[in-house]
């Protein structure tokens, strides 16, 4: 059987930021509540599976050098919020993993491939303004590819006077 692949490509931002979903501890989180921040916004497939999991051990690995770039790093899959506790207890993650059963984070973001997310990242500067969509990714060095990419950014900005 073929692989579903998401239909759209361009993320609808104005309603992906205001949407509602829980977190792996079952608090209400929008990503526009994270405005004044940088964010790194993962999609992955399904928590505790193999390439799920490395990606996450990367992401946690390089954690406090994102942090140093006053970034956020927020993981989403269509899991529940149990799956998800249980997924980051198990693994010591340290950032965010957002619940969103029906799909409806990773659709506005056309990630969504049948009932999962494809894997697929996102980086937003502190406006929320979207800076790099990274798609079709391998989980092994992906985290780090991220980290290189928000660097350069950080450091662009900071060049222009910001």
């Amino acid at each position: 059987m073929p692989e579903q692949r998401a239909v759209r490509s361009e993320p609808n931002l104005s309603s992906a930021i205001a949407l509602e979903l829980r977190d792996d501890r079952g608090h209400a989180r929008r990503l526009e509540d994270f405005r004044g921040k940088n964010v790194v916004l993962f999609f992955y497939p399904m928590d505790d599976t193999p390439g799920c999991t490395v990606e996450g051990k990367e992401f946690r690995e390089l954690h406090d050098q994102f942090e140093a770039l006053d970034a956020v790093i927020i993981g989403a899959s269509t899991d529940s919020v149990q799956r998800h506790r249980a997924f980051a207890d198990k693994h010591g993650f340290p950032f965010i993993l957002l619940s969103d059963p029906e799909g409806r984070l990773a659709d506005a973001f056309g990630v969504l491939a049948g009932s999962r997310a494809a894997r697929s990242t996102f980086v937003f500067d502190h406006e929320l303004r979207l800076r790099r969509a990274f798609h079709d990714v391998s989980p092994r060095g992906h985290a780090a590819t991220v980290l290189n990419f928000l660097r350069t950014l950080v450091e662009s900005h900071r060049m222009l006077g910001g």
